[in-house]
């Protein structure tokens, strides 16, 4: 869990937000996501009140609306689902613009829509404002099974070793005079995922035997312990609360 594996999705800042520790955040967009979940559908004006909150998260943390806009994008398969479930879920059935549609398949559509986009957003806005490491600390601090913490460890400081050697190959390709330009390429295409998949195993091996001669037993070192002031806590569990009330009002009116 070293240093220098920044993710992009990671926006450097000294806000309240992004000083805050990991595990705090962690819990913070944990309650917010469950309590998103938790709100009837029907109350409308309540998942506008959650987006105006991760809005003013947003502007709290100097996250540009534009860079979480962008990276919502990534729930694009789930928007494509949803926008079908009028035109094949049965049921009721309602004009729209001339176009009979199912009345619980709109709602349906709107439930995934608006709850997936909100926790999305959360999830956005916490990984712009934690870095990896951070939030690896946070899930150790957390008492996550240490196994987890490894394996997660792992992927993020190999990922970058393993896509720079797909580069690698992909340049050794090109230097040939190689081209993918149809299915009659798909054979080469299929033999480099495999060489890739032998050459990342072996690495893996190297690894694993460098971090047994160094004396790795299984569990990796606890390197900060970092602990959250009541203040802390009581900033992050801002969001949750706001959130909660949001939700009891849902199903109270």
């Amino acid at each position: 869990m070293g240093a220098g594996h920044a993710h992009r999705l990671y926006r450097h800042g000294h806000s309240p937000v992004h000083t805050l520790p990991a595990h705090c955040k962690l819990i913070a967009v944990l309650c917010f996501v469950l309590v998103v979940v938790s709100t009837p559908r029907e109350a409308v004006w309540a998942f506008g009140v959650y987006a105006a909150l991760l809005a003013a998260v947003a502007a709290v943390a100097r996250v540009p609306a534009g860079f979480v806009l962008r990276r919502l994008l990534v729930e694009i398969p789930f928007v494509a689902f949803a926008l079908l479930m009028p035109f094949v879920v049965p049921g009721e059935r309602t004009e729209v613009l001339g176009v009979a549609l199912s009345v619980p398949g709109l709602w349906g559509a709107w439930n995934i829509l608006a709850k997936g986009t909100l926790g999305v957003a959360a999830s956005v806005l916490l990984a712009s404002t934690t870095e990896l490491r951070s939030l690896l600390l946070g899930l150790q601090r957390l008492r996550l099974p240490s196994l987890l913490v490894q394996i997660a460890s792992f992927m993020i400081r190999y990922g970058d070793v393993i896509t720079d050697e797909m580069r690698r190959m992909s340049i050794a390709r090109r230097s040939r005079g190689f081209e993918a330009r149809g299915p009659r390429h798909w054979g080469v295409l299929a033999k480099t995922a495999g060489a890739l998949f032998i050459r990342s195993y072996e690495r893996g091996e190297r690894v694993h035997l460098a971090m047994i001669s160094r004396g790795y037993t299984g569990t990796m070192p606890v390197l900060e312990d970092v602990r959250a002031t009541r203040a802390q806590w009581t900033y992050a569990a801002a969001l949750p609360v706001a959130a909660l009330t949001v939700c009891l009002l849902g199903w109270s009116l």
